[in-house]
């Protein structure tokens, strides 16, 4: 009688997973490491690092509610695309505002605008 083991078998044994599978494995499950590092000197807390990792594919991230990188305009196109318009249409009114402070009668310019 043989009792089966309860440890999986490692990967790379008896034709198990190679290193695509175990990504296309992550990737598709999505991995998160999370770990705080902290440096206390007689109870003075001096340092804390908090960090936390997910690993997984866009799609996976997206189905987690992760998607900071589409309004981000260092990483994406369209957020740098909006970010400048934005930047345009505040621009465009300020100048609206200062073109309108400059027309107005000395007296009523007084005040900055």
């Amino acid at each position: 009688m043989t009792v089966p083991s309860r440890l999986p078998e490692p990967y790379g044994q008896g034709g198990g997973a190679n290193l695509a599978d175990i990504l296309e494995r992550v990737l598709d499950k999505g991995v998160v490491i999370a770990g705080d590092i902290r440096i206390n000197l007689l109870d003075i807390e001096l340092l804390t690092v908090k960090l936390r990792l997910v690993v997984a594919s866009v799609d996976k991230a997206k189905e987690m509610g992760i998607d900071w990188w589409e309004d981000d305009p260092a990483l994406s196109t369209r957020a740098r695309r909006d970010a400048l318009a934005r930047e345009n249409t505040e621009l465009r009114e300020r100048l609206a505002r200062l073109e309108e402070w400059k027309k107005a009668p000395s007296d009523v310019r007084e005040e900055t605008p």
